[in-house]
């Protein structure tokens, strides 16, 4: 079950339905479900029964709209079966640490029963409350940014989803390689106030040298200094690579933009699809499914830091062909054979 009400929350669980209700439910479900982020949703549970409630940090709602639907999704599925009641307050951060610590400090004083963020939210979830379970969905470097002692033992309150974003950004450039046969100056767009970012900027800095790439650091700290790095890139790269945090994503769109302005071929790890040239990574629906499973575990008793910290196991590239047309970019076939996704 899942009831659009006007209080802010969206609630997965079970009620008997009236005689000839559950068909008209099932298509309700069905059109709220690509949109379960941005709707208002609250719960109209059985009397007397108890509701689990999930705090749900993240970026933004129209970024987050494909994930969250699937995360809904597949806690509606693992709710059902033993008939109960899962709500989940979704709330986000706009990229804006500020705003996470505010968010943090709501889920603590309303004692939710479990927060899902992404990492560097989890970061400040984590000084917030050592008693909340949280699942980070995903994190760059979970043992690296302190939010666990180690993948396969978590200890604490914390458990969730890796990117280890260095294994991901060898291969970015080799196919960037492919596209841009002649690259030889590489830019990297990152946020110095976020040290997993910082470490992966480095790591990627490296790589680039060792391939015989020049490469051209450009670092960020606010959306207000997008701009300027972009002004100062002008006519210094070939590409343009960017690394993964929550201040980056929430500002793709601008970053696209900027980016064919200035004719730059831009790779991250899932922005293809929102007009960027190239992306490789993890299948983000398949880690937000799995999340949910997490989350269900936890609801049913088991303790996070008993969890191992999993890793993706998918990983896709999406070309983006219309970008590359814009840019007069040729895609081999060899390309457009190992894309799992092409954008037409």
């Amino acid at each position: 079950m899942r009831d659009l009400t006007p209080s802010g929350m969206l609630v997965l669980g079970w009620r008997d339905p009236a005689p000839g209700e559950a068909m008209r439910r099932r298509e309700f479900i069905t059109l709220l479900s690509g949109a379960a982020a941005a709707w208002p949703l609250a719960p109209r549970a059985q009397p007397g029964a108890k509701v689990s409630t999930v705090g749900f940090i993240g970026t933004s709602a129209s970024g987050f709209s494909a994930w969250t639907a699937v995360f809904s999704k597949r806690l509606l599925e693992l709710s059902e079966i033993d008939h109960r009641t899962v709500a989940i307050e979704y709330r986000w951060s706009e990229g804006r640490p500020e705003r996470v610590a505010e968010i943090a400090a709501e889920f603590v004083q309303q004692k939710v029963d479990l927060i899902v963020a992404y990492g560097g939210a989890a970061v400040t979830l984590k000084k917030a409350t050592a008693s909340i379970p949280i699942v980070f969905a995903p994190a760059v470097d979970p043992v690296g940014i302190g939010l666990v002692t180690s993948l396969s033992h978590p200890g604490g309150n914390a458990t969730g989803l890796s990117i280890q974003a260095t294994e991901a950004a060898g291969k970015r450039l080799e196919l960037l390689r492919e596209v841009i046969p002649k690259l030889g100056r590489l830019a990297i767009l990152f946020d110095g106030g976020y040290a997993a970012t910082v470490q992966e900027k480095d790591e990627v800095q490296d790589l680039a040298r060792t391939l015989g790439l020049e490469v051209v650091p450009q670092e960020i700290r606010r959306a207000e200094d997008i701009a300027s790095a972009f002004a100062a890139l002008k006519g210094q790269a070939d590409a343009l690579y960017v690394t993964e945090n929550a201040l980056i994503f929430t500002n793709r769109e601008t970053i696209i933009a900027l980016a064919l302005d200035a004719e730059l071929p831009t790779t991250y790890a899932d922005i293809a699809r929102a007009g960027a040239l190239m992306s490789y990574g993890p299948n983000f629906p398949a880690l937000f499914r799995r999340a949910a499973e997490i989350v269900d575990k936890i609801l049913r008793g088991t303790k996070p830091g008993d969890i191992p910290v999993e890793q993706p196991t998918k990983f896709d590239l999406v070309i983006n062909l219309k970008t590359a047309k814009v840019l007069g970019l040729t895609i081999s076939d060899k390309m457009l054979a190992l894309a799992d996704e092409l954008i037409e």
